[in-house]
C-alpha cells in the first residue's frame, strides 16, 4: 500500500496542482477519487473542517488545501525538482504570486458560475485582474520560460489553472476574456506550460473538460433561476 495516498476529484484544478507536484517530483502515490456528492468516511476524517479536496496523506498524516499540500511535498522531498528557488528574495516574490493566485483567482470563476449583468461584471473584473498579472507576474518572466527557468515551479503550478481549465470555461460560458492580443505573456507562457512534457502528459482531456464545465454551468444556472423564481413568488 502506498505510503503517500491523494484524494481528489478528476475536473479539479486544485487536484492536478497536487498532481502535478507529485509527478514532477517523481512520488509515487495511490490517488483515491472522491465523489463529493457522496462524501468517503476517509476525506470527512481526513478534512473534518473544509470537508474539501484534495487531501495528501502521508505516512497516515492528512494535509489540505492545494498550495499548502504542494509546500509541505517541497519540503518533504527536497532532493529532487525543488518547486520554490533557493535565492531568499527570489522565494520572497514567488510567495507573493502564489498568495495573490489563492486570493484572487476564484473570483474568475464567476464568469462561468453566472450569465447577463452579473456575467458582464465577472469578465470585466477578470479582465482587470489579467492586467495586473501580464505586467506584474508575467512580465518578470522575460527570457525565462517558466517562473522556476527552465522548470516548472511552484508559481507555474498556482497559475496553471488559468490554462487548460480556463480555456474550457470560456468556451462553455460563451464568453472570451483572455485574449492572445492583449495577454501574450500570459498566453505564451500557459503555451509552454501544458506543453512540457510532464504536465502535458498528465492533464485531463481539454474535450472531457468542456463536457464536464458545460453541464455544471447549466446545473447551477437552473438552480439560480429556481431560487429566483421561489423567492420572487
Amino acid at each position: 500500500m502506498a505510503d503517500v495516498k491523494l484524494l481528489g476529484t478528476w475536473p479539479s484544478p486544485f487536484s492536478y496542482r497536487v498532481i502535478l507536484a507529485l509527478k514532477l517530483k517523481g512520488i509515487d502515490y495511490e490517488y483515491i477519487e472522491q465523489d463529493l456528492s457522496n462524501k468517503s468516511p476517509l476525506l470527512l476524517q481526513s478534512n473534518p473542517v473544509h470537508k474539501k479536496i484534495p487531501v495528501l496523506i502521508h505516512g497516515g498524516n492528512p494535509i489540505s488545501e492545494s498550495m499548502t499540500i504542494l509546500q509541505y511535498i517541497d519540503e518533504s522531498w527536497p532532493e529532487t525538482h525543488p518547486l520554490l528557488p533557493a535565492d531568499p528574495h527570489e522565494r520572497t516574490v514567488a510567495r507573493f504570486w502564489i498568495k495573490f493566485a489563492e486570493e484572487k483567482l476564484n473570483s474568475a470563476s464567476m464568469v462561468f458560475r453566472t450569465s447577463g449583468e452579473e456575467q458582464g461584471k465577472a469578465v470585466r473584473e477578470t479582465v482587470e485582474l489579467m492586467e495586473i498579472l501580464e505586467e506584474h507576474a508575467f512580465g518578470l518572466l522575460k527570457e525565462k520560460e517558466f517562473f522556476g527557468g527552465e522548470k516548472v515551479n511552484m508559481v507555474d503550478l498556482a497559475y496553471g489553472v488559468m490554462g487548460r481549465w480556463f480555456d474550457a470555461i470560456e468556451e462553455c460560458s460563451g464568453v472570451r476574456v483572455i485574449d492572445p492580443l492583449k495577454f501574450p505573456l500570459f498566453c505564451g507562457w500557459a503555451e509552454r506550460f501544458n506543453e512540457a512534457p510532464v504536465i502535458r502528459d498528465n492533464l485531463p482531456g481539454r474535450k472531457e473538460l468542456v463536457d464536464f464545465y458545460k453541464r455544471r454551468r447549466e446545473m447551477l444556472l437552473a438552480a439560480a433561476a429556481a431560487a429566483a423564481a421561489a423567492k420572487s413568488n
